[in-house]
């Protein structure tokens, strides 16, 4: 049942062929996929969940393709966990946290290359290329080689060494490059044409967005079929806080939710925040962030192609945009593991520390229904956190690692 209907550019709204091989707008927007709704509400029902599997190819039916078709490796139904002691902390009774570090690959980067990979692969496209500040490359890695496919891999040069060895273990070919997110895209963009390369970058193909939106599928879902007042999300790119929106869209088409929105709350870094600054003057695009810099990585995205479409979700959904420190969302994120066994990544951290910050300004109330995302695992930044816990041996018995240290 899954099949797309239309693509229309998230910014101008031009529209493209479903079949389309294009590689964004050439307004720089988003690509995006609609599907005959009013025609599935007839169809498919959310009683059918209860015979389908524990992953996100449970929504098939509104997705791209059909899960035979995919490359998948077991990807979604993440836990959706109520967090009473950290919410007894920070003020808020009715506190979740949804963590996507427990995809395949250890971030929500899974569900969105599960759906970009199996579609360019039916598509029949052989070599896979992407510009990454590390997650989506190493999902992207890990994908194109259950797919048989050849991945191409650029990022900054001082991406978190775990993204590095995941993408290069998964025999991606990977270019460090000196610079930004933007600086790899650019290169892609001059080489792909002839080198034969699809670019898989965020928002250059379509179908990450859909992998990425049975999150709020999920969400939905496991509330009951009801949403919160407000969901707390790591801003980079902002294809999961998009993806998100359009997924409780799709649901109250399909008739399983009621018209009620959450606020939609973009967490940014205050080293590199331009949706912050945008949202803050009103603005209806941002502007490049110059000498971006976080510990966080995927929130070091000077500049979005789908800004423009993020601050208008922000609008209308009544929400927030909010910046971090880098500190605090350390702090924050070992708050989370230590009171409630959540090792989350730095973005969730930072998503923690949004919600206590917004609790104590008053925008958000002690009585609503928070959800925060966490979008990865810890794991994948042990140098972050290990400024708060160094270890100094002081001879030959105290190396690294103990027994497995080459001596």
């Amino acid at each position: 049942m899954g099949h797309p209907l239309s693509l229309t550019c998230g910014r101008c709204g031009r529209d493209f062929p479903p079949d389309s091989a294009a590689v964004g707008c050439v307004c720089g927007g988003p690509l995006l996929v609609g599907y005959d709704f009013p025609n599935l509400r007839g169809r498919w029902k959310k009683e059918n969940l209860a015979a389908e599997p524990a992953n996100m190819w449970r929504y098939a039916p509104a997705l791209p393709l059909e899960p035979d078709e995919s490359v998948t490796l077991g990807e979604g139904w993440t836990p959706l966990l109520r967090t009473a002691r950290l919410g007894a902390q920070i003020g808020v009774p009715n506190l979740w946290v949804k963590d996507e570090g427990q995809n395949p690959t250890g971030s929500f980067e899974a569900r969105g290359q599960t759906c970009a990979v199996s579609m360019a692969k039916k598509s029949g496209f052989h070599k896979l290329a992407i510009a990454s500040t590390g997650n989506a490359a190493g999902a992207l890695s890990a994908y194109a080689a259950a797919a048989g496919l050849e991945a191409r891999v650029f990022m900054p040069r001082d991406v978190p060494q775990a993204n590095f060895c995941e993408c290069k273990s998964a025999g991606a070919v990977v270019t460090l490059v000196d610079g930004l997110i933007g600086d790899c895209t650019r290169i892609i963009s001059e080489r792909a044409p002839g080198e034969g390369w699809y670019d898989m970058s965020a928002f250059k193909e379509p179908y990450r967005v859909e992998g990425e939106k049975t999150i709020g599928y999920e969400i939905a879902e496991q509330l009951g079929w009801h949403v919160p007042d407000a969901i707390v999300y790591p801003c980079g790119a902002g294809a999961g806080l998009i993806a998100i929106w359009r997924a409780l869209s799709e649901l109250e088409q399909l008739g399983w939710i009621g018209a009620k929105r959450p606020k939609m709350i973009a967490v940014q870094a205050e080293g590199c925040q331009p949706i912050v600054r945008a949202f803050e003057q009103h603005a209806r695009e941002s502007a490049f962030w110059p000498g971006a810099h976080t510990v966080a990585s995927g929130l070091r995205v000077p500049q979005s192609g789908a800004d423009s479409l993020v601050l208008q979700i922000l609008y209308e959904s009544q929400g927030m945009a909010v910046p971090v420190s880098d500190s605090h969302m350390i702090d924050a994120g070992l708050q989370l593991a230590s009171l409630e066994g959540i090792f989350a990544s730095p973005a969730g951290g930072a998503c923690v520390a949004a919600a206590h910050k917004l609790l104590q300004s008053g925008f958000l109330s002690p009585q609503e229904e928070i959800v925060i995302l966490n979008t990865g695992s810890g794991l994948k930044d042990p140098a972050v956190f290990s400024t708060r816990f160094p270890r100094l041996g002081s001879g030959e018995q105290d190396k690294l690692g103990g027994l497995i240290t080459p001596r």
